[in-house]
């Protein structure tokens, strides 16, 4: 069980202070903290819609950067999974560079990463993707967006952080987050023996009761 997983099962939390449902004392399980969208979210989704961003369809040459695979599940707050949602994931490459219009930074951009994936949530909940360790730019700790939404509506986004990364203490989004609650934003990215992959990480979405309450009945 990783430490975010674990830290699910301590206490019950709102997606923000406002929303502390428990005294932590008393509390068993946390909701995933919400993040701002940010100004990069795609704004034409690539043509090759997959859950490896890694590759780019017409390139033989994976993206710069460490190879990662990252999974989880997504669950309600009593840890029922939730089936056939879709996860979104987009970042910026390992130059620091997002495939947005809107990046002006002057970075060269990786041609062989793509920037953006999603996948379905199969019966267990779970969900995966190939990407890269998230890396800094000016401004902005490591970091991976994520969106889990049903149908067109995006119901729930949010910044998966690297756990021990330096930076994390300097990122005013980061920072913003309630103390207590930094840590279920948190992925650790380890070493694995993977013939592709250098690390792997496993991040959980925990989702509200109406929101999970919402995307049950659109899936019943």
């Amino acid at each position: 069980m990783s430490l975010t997983s674990g830290r699910r099962r301590q206490i019950i939390l709102g997606s923000s202070a406002a929303l502390v449902s428990a005294p932590l004392a008393a509390a068993q399980r946390a909701l995933t903290p919400s993040q701002m969208l940010g100004p990069f979210y795609p704004v034409t989704p690539p043509l090759h819609k997959d859950n490896d961003l890694t590759l780019v369809d017409g390139r033989s040459t994976r993206a710069a950067g460490q190879i990662a695979d990252l999974s989880g599940r997504v669950l309600d707050i009593d840890g029922r999974p939730l089936a056939g949602l879709r996860v979104e994931i987009w970042q910026c490459d390992a130059n620091g560079r997002y495939r947005h219009p809107r990046d002006r930074g002057g970075l060269d951009e990786d041609p062989n990463f793509q920037g953006f994936g999603h996948t379905i949530t199969d019966a267990d909940g779970r969900y995966r993707f190939r990407t890269i360790r998230p890396v800094p730019y000016p401004g902005r700790t490591p970091h991976i967006h994520a969106a889990v939404f049903q149908g067109g509506d995006r119901s729930f986004v949010t910044q998966i952080y690297v756990a021990g990364e330096p930076l994390n203490d300097r990122d005013g989004l980061f920072m913003r987050v309630p103390e207590a609650l930094r840590p279920l934003l948190l992925a650790d990215f380890v070493p694995v023996d993977d013939p592709v992959a250098e690390l792997a990480a496993e991040f959980d979405f925990v989702l509200s009761p109406v929101l999970a309450g919402l995307f049950a009945a659109h899936t019943a």
